[in-house]
């Protein structure tokens, strides 16, 4: 195991100014693309400047593409400080090859999340850039939906690229909860370029079934904000509570640009449901939606997926509506991770002055590592890159052991789960569905 070198306080103090801003929309800040010495900057309207702290220039970049405005703000300007974390434990370089870094911003301060266009022509700019060796992202599955095509057909051949964070399960294989011609239309050039290591939803949507189950919950009627996250996990998750015998009373869209949610709350009332299922993000008027839920049906059970992360910005939303919401995560609370993983968070904790890390900070910080793999396993050869994320098995990662399977998946599957109390996030339980719960199989 490599070991790990210390950033300076100021970099990562500098960075923390960053997340003061949280709440649906927000400033951009407008960082210029900066100089990359001996690369080809990517485009300053979306990426930040060219990070690099090593010996000489840098040779090669690699760039992460997360929503950088809105509510998911503060989580994901921390997500891309732990992929600098990193890269500056392997002193910037990789290989022989000096790696800069650049954060790339997919959201717009209108939309107060990813923007559909942005996503595009960053993709078009990543693909486009033959110093880039890979990228880390997307945050968002919709996104992801326009990006990996087209770093598929990069010039030089598919051109790597693993997220922390995407959990729809279209992405990599077909079957419930996704669409005809998924994933094969992702992949134009018939080679797989893409791999995440956050499990998909279909785990997501049956411990969620479970956890409904355990709660003794009968009637549940299921919302989504129909997009691509939010529809297929809100299917997912009505798939698998039907297999445990939970009624599922409905599965209706929420438009996120209405001014009240009255009308489907007394819908919904009208039913006789004793639980609500949130397929979506909290961007999409979350908050708003969940306070007018609670006010019709203040007793009713309110349970969402990681739509609703981070659960400071649903607090916020919500206010004290959000109260004994559960709120689920793809993998293990950071305090419950052992060896690499315990050593990061410790490590971040104490360089960025921070008391909590979010979940998807580590899997960030994972994601780099697998990437940052490939490329060392590829000589740094781009066209090689991309192969070997199939060839990754981790032992005493940051998530713990895993390889990465012939659809870019992770083999691992717990899901955590946390409930609203007094205005705080509180663990749980965790929970690992069979494999026959899973994907309605």
């Amino acid at each position: 195991m490599k070991q790990r070198r210390l950033i300076g306080l100021l970099i990562l103090a500098v960075a923390a100014l960053a997340l003061a801003a949280a709440g649906c929309g927000g400033d951009d800040d407008g960082d210029g693309g900066g100089g990359g010495g001996g690369v080809t900057a990517l485009p300053s309207s979306a990426c930040g400047p060219v990070r690099y702290e090593g010996e000489g220039e840098p040779d090669a970049l690699i760039a992460s593409d997360f929503p950088l405005q809105g509510a998911n703000r503060a989580l994901t300007t921390e997500m891309a400080d732990a992929i600098e974390f990193e890269l500056a434990q392997r002193d910037w370089k990789i290989g022989d090859q000096n790696i800069g870094y650049q954060s790339c911003d997919d959201s717009t301060a209108q939309a107060g999340s990813w923007d559909s266009a942005k996503c595009s022509s960053n993709a078009r700019a990543y693909a486009g850039n033959e110093d880039m060796l890979g990228l880390i992202g997307t945050f968002n599955s919709g996104c992801a939906k326009l990006v990996i095509p087209v770093l598929n057909r990069a010039s030089g051949g598919p051109l790597a690229m693993v997220s922390p964070s995407n959990t729809y399960p279209g992405l990599t294989e077909g079957g419930p909860g996704t669409e005809a011609g998924e994933p094969d239309n992702y992949y134009p050039t018939g080679k797989r370029n893409y791999a995440r290591v956050v499990w998909n939803d279909q785990y997501q949507g049956a411990a969620n079934a479970l956890y409904a189950q355990e709660l003794g919950l009968k009637k549940i009627f299921v919302l989504n904000d129909s997009e691509t996250y939010g529809l297929g996990i809100a299917t997912l998750f009505s798939d698998a509570a039907k297999e445990l015998g939970i009624t599922i009373l409905g599965n209706q869209k929420w438009d996120k640009k209405a001014s009240s949610y009255e009308s489907l709350a007394s819908r919904i009332k009208a039913s006789g449901a004793d639980g609500i299922f949130l397929g979506g993000i909290i961007c999409n008027n979350g908050g708003k939606l969940i306070k007018d839920l609670k006010a019709s049906m203040p007793d009713v059970q309110l349970l969402g997926p990681d739509g609703w992360t981070p659960i400071s910005a649903t607090i916020e939303g919500a206010g004290g509506a959000a109260n004994d919401m559960y709120i689920s995560q793809p993998g293990i609370p950071v305090d419950q991770l052992k060896g690499a993983g315990k050593e990061f968070v410790d490590s971040f904790k104490s360089e960025s002055g921070k008391t909590t890390v979010d979940p998807y900070t580590a899997y960030a910080a994972e994601a780099a590592s697998v990437l940052f793999d490939a490329i060392d396993r590829a000589d740094g050869d781009r066209a090689k890159i991309a192969e070997e994320l199939f060839n990754t098995k981790v032992t005493d990662g940051i998530l713990g052991d895993f390889d990465i399977d012939e659809n870019g998946d992770t083999t691992l599957g717990t899901v955590t789960f946390f409930q609203v109390k007094n205005g705080e996030a509180e663990f749980v339980k965790t929970i690992t569905p069979e494999a026959s719960l899973v994907g309605g199989e």
